[in-house]
């Protein structure tokens, strides 16, 4: 499952949360942020219980994607007891995305 959040809730949904994060800033105006849906639904199907997925409206988390630098989407944010531990840029094969997951909870 994918939480949708806002800058209202990052801190205590994706800074405080005791498992790993990844946060996919995005919009839905953005046609490769939509083609990496997929991918992620799969990753936090498969992920389940081991790594929490939340999705940030750069439009809705303006504050959070400043933090973050994110100057362009769709940007992925890999969040481990607070920080930032790795990102990847664009659309990524399902592969990529999972090696740096399980490099972030290995």
């Amino acid at each position: 499952m994918i939480q949708q959040i806002t800058d209202e809730l990052f801190d205590s949904v994706v800074m405080k949360s005791e498992m790993p994060v990844v946060v996919d800033f995005s919009a839905t105006w953005c046609g490769p942020c939509r083609a990496l849906e997929p991918v992620l639904k799969e990753l936090s199907d498969e992920y389940e219980g081991k790594v929490k997925f939340v999705k940030c409206d750069v439009e809705e988390c303006q504050d959070a994607a400043a933090r973050f630098g994110v100057m362009n989407i769709p940007y992925l944010a890999f969040i481990k007891e607070g920080n930032q531990i790795d990102s990847n840029l664009g659309a990524a094969p399902k592969r990529i995305i999972a090696d740096k997951i399980d490099k972030m909870i290995g």
